[in-house]
């Protein structure tokens, strides 16, 4: 299976934002992807009136997005801010599969309360981990400050994800670059599983005092931890191919899943 990562500048402006997606669509299928996976929050930066522009997985900008991947015939991963019942939102990743048709909705579990930040005064948290079926392999979601509860990556793995997706808005800070680049390996290694993580890049149409809600560096990361993908800090379209069969073989060098003492831990 071929994994398109989309890294794309997003902007306050959701329709802005589709245009974007449609071009990276385009370019993606262009390069035979099998499926495109987007920043989180592909519908709004951060910032912006998210409780004004939330909708539901099946609202406008979703179908706008389901349409478009059944027009190319590529299954899509994307981010979206959808109304939560207390009057917060739930920062939510959607999955469309090469006809359109919405196949998940993961709302993130961890919200990003760390370096000075409270995700949690606008987003509420989500309470249920998602493995789907997607272009052919069982994927699993991950959404940014997930990646740091290594808990929840091996839960995906024990629901048979053999890719984990991980859409970010990964900002700039102490250390954190660093961290990024280390966690996304760290969940692949241990988990002897793929891991495709695509972020957000600075949009260089918003003002320059609005602070970047991403540093770029989207990976696909092997199950022996090779990063086959970096894509620096700049706009980018790139694939790498997820081969099953590496997967198999890493899993017979490496049988730390089985070797897990669960009768322990």
């Amino acid at each position: 299976m071929r994994v398109a990562l989309c890294q794309i500048p997003v902007s306050a402006d959701p329709a802005v934002n589709l245009d974007r997606v449609r071009t990276a669509l385009a370019d993606a299928a262009e390069q035979r992807a099998d499926l495109a996976v987007f920043p989180e929050g592909t519908q709004a930066r951060f910032g912006s009136d998210l409780r004004a522009i939330a909708e539901p997985p099946d609202g406008a900008f979703g179908r706008e997005i389901g349409e478009t991947a059944g027009k190319l015939a590529i299954a899509v991963v994307a981010g979206i801010f959808e109304p939560a019942p207390d009057g917060r939102v739930h920062n939510t990743t959607i999955a469309f599969d090469a006809t359109g048709r919405l196949v998940a909705a993961y709302r993130k579990i961890h919200v990003f309360d760390s370096f000075g930040q409270r995700e949690s005064d606008v987003v509420a948290a989500g309470g249920q981990p998602v493995v789907a079926d997607l272009a052919g392999l069982r994927i699993g979601f991950l959404t940014c400050y997930d990646v740091r509860f290594p808990e929840h990556a091996r839960a995906l793995v024990a629901q048979g994800a053999e890719l984990i997706v991980l859409p970010s808005a990964w900002g700039a800070g102490l250390f954190k670059e660093e961290h990024w680049v280390t966690l996304v390996r760290a969940r692949a290694i241990e988990n002897t599983v793929w891991v495709a993580a695509a972020d957000q890049v600075p949009d260089l149409d918003e003002p320059p005092t609005r602070a970047p809600t991403g540093v770029g560096r989207s990976m696909v990361v092997d199950p022996m931890g090779v990063t086959r993908l970096d894509l620096g800090p700049y706009p980018c379209v790139a694939v790498a191919e997820i081969d099953s069969r590496l997967t198999a073989r890493v899993r017979a060098e490496v049988p730390c899943l089985e070797h897990r003492r669960l009768d322990v831990f």
